[in-house]
């Protein structure tokens, strides 16, 4: 069943015969913003409903979840939505997986683009880099991950002088654009299409992390049905390219 067919069933279905719009309130992280973008307007325009959404780093998300904050859904890497499906604050029957994002490396505009086609060749652009900025290690799964990287390559106390956090779309991609660091590390979905910068290349698999995002609704929320509609509208095979072109792989 197409997309727009199944939408339209699903809001005829939320009140008998009659579809009734909602403001649908969405907390996410960073990664998924690029295809939000696009696909967001759709589901408006197809549904009638109303989507606001929050961006916010992870761990401040989870924060704010354990607290009792209540969205009407969160997108967010899988691991911590079957975490919370389990607690019971997600409902089992109304979560997805979206997609995979990786780590690339970015640099600003017209700069020359280290070799790292090899995890000795990475390490090397690394140690040879005046600056290097990327997200904090206790904000975001990429920047702890980050951090674990250099303890393994064994260079942690080089990299220490030369490393700024700030997220990409917190002032991390503006600080390449402007010339004031020399190496980006981010979720390659978070700036494949910013301005100012080039993309190039995910770092290599012995130190990538592939990130599976997802999106689930929260069972506190008493009229679930529109929200569990976009997230099913954000799974739809028929959204896959979009997912790709902004920097993700299809989900497994």
């Amino acid at each position: 069943m197409k997309a727009s067919i199944w939408l339209a069933l699903a809001v005829a279905g939320i009140s008998g015969s009659t579809a009734l719009a909602a403001d649908i309130q969405v907390m996410t992280g960073g990664a998924p913003k690029e295809v939000l973008g696009v696909l967001a307007p759709e589901f408006e325009k197809q549904t009638g409903h109303k989507l606001h959404f929050t961006y916010i780093v992870i761990s401040a998300m989870q924060q704010k979840l354990t607290a009792g904050e209540k969205p009407d859904m969160v997108m967010m890497p899988v691991p911590a939505i079957e975490a919370r499906v389990k607690e019971g604050l997600f409902r089992a029957d109304a979560w997805a997986k979206l997609g995979i994002v990786s780590v690339g490396m970015i640099v600003r505009e017209g700069a020359a683009k280290p070799d790292i086609a090899s995890l000795e060749a990475f390490k090397k652009a690394m140690l040879d880099a005046k600056s290097v900025v990327h997200a904090n290690p206790a904000a975001t799964p990429s920047g702890a991950h980050l951090a674990k990287v250099w303890e393994q390559l064994g260079i942690a106390d080089a990299m220490k002088p030369k490393l700024s956090f700030k997220n990409a779309l917190d002032g991390g991609v503006a600080s390449l654009a402007k010339g004031e660091a020399e190496i980006g590390l981010y979720p390659l979905s978070e700036v494949i299409s910013e301005k100012g910068v080039t993309v190039v290349g995910l770092i290599p698999k012995d130190v990538q992390i592939n990130t599976v995002y997802g999106a689930a609704v929260l069972t506190a929320n008493a009229a679930p049905k529109p929200a569990a509609a976009f997230v099913r509208f954000l799974a739809d095979p028929s959204n896959a390219k979009h997912w790709k072109d902004a920097g993700f792989e299809p989900a497994k």
